[in-house]
């Protein structure tokens, strides 16, 4: 699929109808990047949409769109988890998508089943260890329970969006009881309590504070591309670990966006989400944040290339993770998860 090729939904029918329609479009973003800016000046080269951005974390945009109702000027919403967006969803602030586009070029499993939103780049949340410490590192997220790694492991705290999804997963593929089980076999073997975000678990393992962590990969990726404190000067001794790759596949979080309820320019809003899931745009906004493209055959980033691909989990849907939230967080509540 060509970038040419990705615009020839919604955007051609802007083309035709230009005169009638506003030409701009209203994002509410909880991503930060400052190298989004060239990617979204392509945008409005390519269609002629202005896009007018808001940013704020998501529960604060969500707030402000219920309290803007049916009056609310956004157009987009865009998450850095699929946890936010879910949340999104059940307060009824998106309404689905059609787009032949978004079909075809992004995975069933990376959508929502009815299009309410769409992945836009994706990260796995997959075992570190101590190459000088651990000789057999745990394979699958479930060998993260056992007796063995007592004391050896850093994860996050239970509140923790990404944990919240990590267990999601487990409950769908395991159910309740085996979920619950893991979950105090992982609070018995924490190295310390939890705290502070995916970095420091790194660095735990960089200062020997722990041999196990659980972290996203795009922390592991930026440790590798800069100077991040704690971590970067000592990567060579953190290794990693695809989990279940024998098999249901590792654990897949994603950025996403929708179309708000009430977007006033909805046909803008759909050409902005095709346009993303485009080669050209893909490439650029999985790179900006060292993650993994949603579309198939986008060059990955050089920091990213270097942990190699995997097999993710393709059968347990992103969009099961906040049926499940509920019950996870009372699974931690139950096992003393902190």
């Amino acid at each position: 699929m060509t970038p040419i090729k990705t615009l020839l939904g919604a955007t051609a029918l802007l083309a035709l109808a230009a005169p009638a329609l506003a030409q701009e479009v209203n994002l509410y973003s909880s991503r930060h990047y400052d190298s989004d800016d060239a990617l979204y000046a392509a945008f409005t080269e390519k269609t002629g949409i202005k896009i007018n951005r808001i940013e704020a974390k998501a529960d604060e945009l969500m707030a402000r769109m219920e309290a803007e109702g049916a009056n609310s000027p956004a157009d987009v919403f865009m998450t850095v988890d699929v946890g936010r967006i879910a949340r999104a969803e059940e307060r009824g602030l998106l309404q689905p998508f059609e787009s032949e586009v978004i079909e075809t070029s992004v995975p069933a499993h990376l959508r929502h089943p009815d299009n309410l939103w769409t992945g836009l780049s994706q990260r796995a949340r997959i075992i570190f260890y101590a190459r000088d410490r651990v000789s057999n590192p745990p394979q699958t997220y479930e060998e993260l329970a056992d007796p063995a790694w007592k004391g050896k492991i850093c994860i996050r705290s239970s509140s923790n969006i990404y944990n919240q999804s990590l267990m999601a997963s487990i409950i769908a593929n395991h159910g309740t009881e085996v979920a619950r089980d893991w979950a105090a076999g992982i609070v018995a073997n924490m190295a310390r309590p939890p705290q502070g975000g995916d970095t420091d678990q790194l660095r735990g393992i960089v200062s020997g504070e722990c041999d196990i962590a659980v972290s996203n990969t795009y922390y592991y990726a930026r440790g590798l591309a800069g100077d991040v404190d704690g971590l970067t000067e000592g990567i060579d001794t953190v290794g990693w670990v695809w989990p279940n790759q024998s098999g249901r596949g590792a654990h897949v979080n994603l950025a996403a966006a929708g179309i708000a309820a009430n977007a006033p320019n909805k046909a803008e809003a759909t050409a902005l989400l095709e346009f993303l899931v485009s080669e050209e745009a893909q490439a650029q906004f999985a790179n900006a944040n060292n993650e993994y493209p949603v579309v198939s055959g986008v060059p990955i980033g050089e920091h990213v290339a270097k942990m190699g691909l995997f097999i993710p989990d393709n059968d347990t849907p992103t969009a099961s993770f906040r049926e499940h939230a509920a019950t996870a967080q009372t699974i931690f509540n139950e096992v003393g998860w902190d």
